[in-house]
């Protein structure tokens, strides 16, 4: 079950249905099955805590995925900094709501199992993300 939750005054720019639909839609295409996953919508202070006190990163990030599927079975928690997003749209020129379809997905993805530490990985994960986002409200 997918579910939303906000640390912040934030609602999502459509209904939860349609974003849960999305990432159902989006689990389905990697051949995954769908268990607890929870987005929590928070602020960057929020954010940065969880990144120092959990993974002891000293920086801001604009998310947070912690794993606890195993094997097809995806199920985590997956921390959105909303100030991040709203700053990255800003920065590469996109709506705010492109961009945070974009971060949404990423999490999926890497539940799934794609990386971004080397070039060659962000550049796959990059993909992934342009053609998830496209199954948005189809």
């Amino acid at each position: 079950m997918i579910h939303f939750f906000y640390e912040l005054p934030f609602s999502l720019p459509n209904d939860e249905e349609d974003f849960q639909r999305w990432i159902q839609l989006i689990i389905a295409s990697e051949r995954k099955k769908e268990g607890d996953i929870n987005y929590i919508f928070c602020n960057d202070e929020y954010l940065h805590k969880i990144n120092v006190d959990y993974l002891q990163h000293d920086t801001l990030t604009d998310i947070i995925t912690f794993d606890y599927g195993k094997d097809n079975l995806l199920a985590s928690d997956i921390y959105i900094s909303i100030e991040r997003v709203r700053e990255n749209a800003q920065e590469f020129g996109v709506d705010f709501s492109t961009e945070l379809l974009r971060v949404m997905s990423h999490g999926i993805l890497h539940l799934c199992g794609y990386k971004d530490k080397t070039p060659e990985q962000s550049q796959q994960m990059r993909q992934k993300e342009e053609e998830k986002m496209a199954l948005f409200l189809k």
